[in-house]
């Protein structure tokens, strides 16, 4: 009965298309974009798809076309939480609710990004334990809506760069922590304090840096990722036209990924971006192929999204633009850097199924 069975699954896998879409966080690697938006504006709350915007389906099938795996999806916690500590707002909460489900039916993965630099309005969390305690509140109402631990991950916050990087880095890990007793499994990246940026993440303005912050992380679960940004040009702000030559990253993406090592983390390049020009494009070419996978989750580009209008960093979702960038993360993306299996040949049993 049990080589029937065996059998019987063995056909199933092998005729009908295997799938990953319910487990795509569970991949070796975490490749895509941001598709930016919801962040969007400058009133608060403002009115959804008139000062700021979610992606749509069509957006999303171009983005799943290329081949990425994973999206950063940055949103304002205001729009989602009037106020500190009150309900979630229904209809924003069910903005990102339906871009999380077409985004999953696509076979893509979402990364939710609290994007608010440490501030709720004009407050920021620094020496405001009210404020910080609002904000373990928020996610941990987040994660009695977004259970599907397989289709979501937690991005705490965006760049932090309101507070002190130790006191961030303190928050940080109790929201971890918070967040882990409240029996929460979904993935949790916890991007470093100020700008994020690796090439200040052993110095910075304050006697404090993120190598020496974010060492001792720990995660019962081992699904808490370090998160880091890295622009191109002169300043790392992603705000100039040119770049930086290629080989000035080399040190700057070693000498985190021996930080890594040596503190046994993981690491992920939250944001990053170039212009399209030619020298800009050899050096993203570069970054990529820094990354090492065995330290390195994945990335996401900075940024694709409807409402970028001529900002040299975007990348389009039309299928009719291909900016130039797109081809770069397409030949660094996960899904297409496998080799592929003989088309007649059935995945492994799960591991549960061959016990039976």
């Amino acid at each position: 009965m049990k080589t029937l069975l065996r059998l019987m699954i063995v056909i199933c896998l092998t005729v009908l298309p295997f799938t990953s879409n319910a487990s795509c966080l569970d991949q070796a690697r975490l490749t895509g974009v941001n598709v930016a938006g919801a962040e969007f504006g400058t009133l608060l709350p403002g009115k959804a798809f008139k000062d700021y915007t979610y992606p749509n389906a069509n957006e999303l099938g171009y983005i799943a076309s290329r081949g990425a795996n994973v999206i950063r999806l940055p949103f304002r916690w205001e729009r989602l939480q009037h106020e500190a500590k009150g309900p979630l707002d229904a209809a924003e909460l069910k903005l990102i609710q339906a871009t999380v489900d077409t985004a999953k039916s696509k076979g893509i993965c979402v990364m939710l990004d609290v994007h608010n630099y440490a501030k709720y309005y004009s407050d920021s969390l620094s020496s405001n334990s009210a404020l910080q305690d609002a904000f373990i509140d928020l996610w941990l109402k987040l994660a009695q809506v977004f259970t599907d631990a397989d289709a979501t991950a937690f991005d705490l916050m965006n760049e932090p760069a309101n507070m002190p990087i130790g006191e961030w880095a303190a928050l940080g890990k109790r929201t971890l922590a918070e967040l882990r007793a409240a029996k929460s499994t979904n993935l949790i990246f916890l991007a470093g304090g100020r700008w994020s940026g690796a090439h200040d993440w052993f110095g910075g303005a304050t006697s404090v840096s993120n190598a020496i912050a974010f060492a001792d992380v720990k995660d019962p679960l081992n699904r808490t990722i370090i998160e880091v940004h890295q622009y191109a040009d002169k300043n790392f702000s992603g705000t100039d036209a040119e770049c930086r030559p290629a080989s000035d990253f080399d040190a700057i993406f070693n000498n985190i990924t021996a930080w890594a090592k040596t503190t046994q983390q993981q690491l992920f390049l939250g944001e990053f971006g170039v212009p399209p020009n030619q020298n800009c494009l050899n050096t993203l070419t570069h970054m990529l192929d820094l990354l090492d996978p065995t330290i390195w989750k994945g990335s996401t580009y900075w940024a694709a999204g409807s409402w970028w209008g001529n900002y040299p960093l975007a990348i389009s979702t039309k299928p009719d633009i291909v900016s130039p960038q797109w081809q770069i993360l397409v030949d660094h993306f996960y899904i297409n850097r496998q080799t592929s299996s003989s088309s007649s040949a059935a995945p492994p049993l799960p591991p549960t199924l061959l016990t039976q």
